[in-house]
């Protein structure tokens, strides 16, 4: 619990401070946000907002990682720990810096061109498609060879899972490795998109993310406690335990994204002084996607980023709607358009989203306890 805590303090006092620092650099470089013609009108006065702020709370979770596992360091040497950097590690944080390095090329151009049309829409799905292939074979071809005080190998678990989860695997649905870095690579497509699409008023996006990623932070480290590879904790047959890898890694990754976003938050609550751009709503999307994977919950995802797919399908409907009737459901999509058009204010709309996104979390943290409950002896 102690690298997790040091890990988001770290974090978000490395974002809260260094972004007033981004917001300088961005706004000396003249890396305004080009706004979008056909958006509504009250965003024209955004126009020159400093865009890329994705990079400050990347960079923030990552020395948040290391500054976690310099705690880790100082643990008794009976607990459970991983010390040493892991796999698990490596696609969290590499899904969250690469999915993060996609936007940020899009925010380039975007700030190139000073046009809102940056890289074209096939050029982010490839992006997006090769992030999640690199990663999901990573995730599923390499074990763990966790071993215990006589050597013998305690834990060969990958980090994620050739079946389909909910709140933990499904044996019954295996979809094979091939199958499940098919799945893995939709699933980094979805929440990219579906955190990308939510970004669309100050604030929004990374204060439900903030709920999603705690949610995961609980999620794992609750696993870590209740961890099949802990044996003082298996000792007792009737207790049942997560089969999953690293869980305090993931726990400590989560925790810190979560720390680093409140800090960015501060600066870009309304009226935004910096915004997250594609570089850090691509970032959290493939970060959170790693969860999902990680701690075997994968289905549950719809639940837990609940905000994220009812936007998503606000778009979804608009384009078929339009595409086969010619008549459009909503005003504006994503959502959030819709509701501005309608004379709601911008801070309303936020905060009552935001109550959206806290209820999904809620219900989903709900379903895991009450899983565990059921399957304890």
């Amino acid at each position: 619990m102690r690298a997790v805590i040091v890990a988001i303090g770290v974090a978000f006092l490395v974002s809260l401070f260094c972004t007033p620092i981004a917001i300088r650099v961005f706004t000396r470089l003249k890396a305004g946000q080009p706004i979008r013609t056909d958006g509504p009108q009250m965003h024209q006065g955004k126009k020159g907002t400093p865009t890329m702020g994705g990079v400050v709370f990347i960079l923030a979770t990552v020395i948040a990682y290391v500054a976690g596992h310099l705690a880790l360091t100082t643990l008794p040497d009976a607990q459970i720990a991983q010390v040493e950097p892991t796999i698990t590690a490596l696609v969290l944080l590499g899904l969250m810096v690469f999915c993060g390095a996609v936007g940020f090329i899009d925010d380039f151009l975007k700030v190139r061109k000073r046009h809102s049309g940056g890289l074209s829409a096939r050029g982010k799905l490839l992006g997006q498609i090769l992030v999640g292939a690199v990663f999901g074979v990573v995730a599923l071809w390499f074990p763990s060879t966790m071993t215990d005080a006589s050597g013998a190998v305690t834990n060969t678990e990958t980090v994620g899972s050739t079946t389909l989860s909910f709140i933990r695997d499904i044996p019954a649905l295996d979809v094979t490795k091939i199958g499940a870095v098919v799945i893995f690579i939709f699933v980094v497509m979805a929440a990219t998109n579906g955190v990308n699409l939510t970004d669309g008023l100050d604030g929004l996006a990374t204060g439900a993310s903030v709920m999603v990623l705690g949610a995961y932070a609980v999620i794992a480290f609750w696993q870590y406690r209740h961890w099949c590879a802990d044996p003082a904790y298996t000792a007792n047959p009737d207790n049942y335990c997560y089969t999953v890898r690293d869980p305090l890694e993931i726990a400590l990754i989560a925790g810190a994204a979560a720390g680093a976003c409140v800090g960015f938050l501060w600066w870009n609550t309304s009226p935004a002084r910096i915004f997250m751009g594609d570089t850090g709503a691509l970032g959290l999307g493939g970060l959170i996607a790693g969860m999902a994977m990680s701690t075997r919950t994968i289905l549950l995802l719809l639940i837990i980023g609940g905000l994220f797919v009812i936007i998503t399908m606000s778009v979804v409907i608009q384009i078929i709607s339009f595409k086969t009737t010619g008549k459009r459901v909503f005003r504006m999509s994503p959502l959030q358009h819709h509701f501005e058009l309608a004379g709601w204010s911008e801070v309303n709309i936020v905060v009552r989203f935001w109550i959206i996104a806290g209820i999904g979390v809620a219900i989903a943290l709900g379903l895991f306890y009450s899983d565990f409950l059921a399957n304890m002896g």
